[in-house]
């Protein structure tokens, strides 16, 4: 129900924010541009996210697919490779990031994995 709800009503509309952080993928299966809304944070060269969904996360799989993705910070589209990190402690990371979307992720997150972009510029 919450996928169904962020797919069809909550992501579009976050997708229409300027100041909305979006992170864009390659759809494995279409080849085509695949933007999501999320939340997190750069640090350095860097931009850390943590997904609530895990490997059920369709950007999570397009990532697996192709790790080549573009993050959108203040309005500024930035190029990098997304490594995923199941390792990583998410709820410790939650912790680092913005609070808002942190709490979203943990209320709703049923399978947290950290995720790091390596940013080109």
């Amino acid at each position: 129900m919450v996928t169904t709800l962020q797919r069809r009503v909550v992501n579009p509309l976050q997708r229409r924010v300027p100041a909305q952080q979006l992170l864009e993928t390659v759809g494995r299966v279409s080849g085509q541009p695949r933007v999501t809304p999320i939340g997190g944070r750069k640090v350095g060269n860097e931009f850390w996210l943590v997904s609530e969904f895990g490997d059920r996360s369709q950007y999570i799989r397009n990532i697996k697919a192709n790790n080549r993705v573009r993050v959108r910070l203040h309005g500024r589209w930035h190029t990098g490779t997304a490594h995923l990190l199941p390792e990583d402690d998410a709820r410790a990371r939650l912790r680092e990031l913005p609070r808002g979307n942190s709490a979203v992720v943990q209320l709703v997150g049923t399978d947290l994995l950290t995720v790091r972009v390596d940013l080109d510029d």
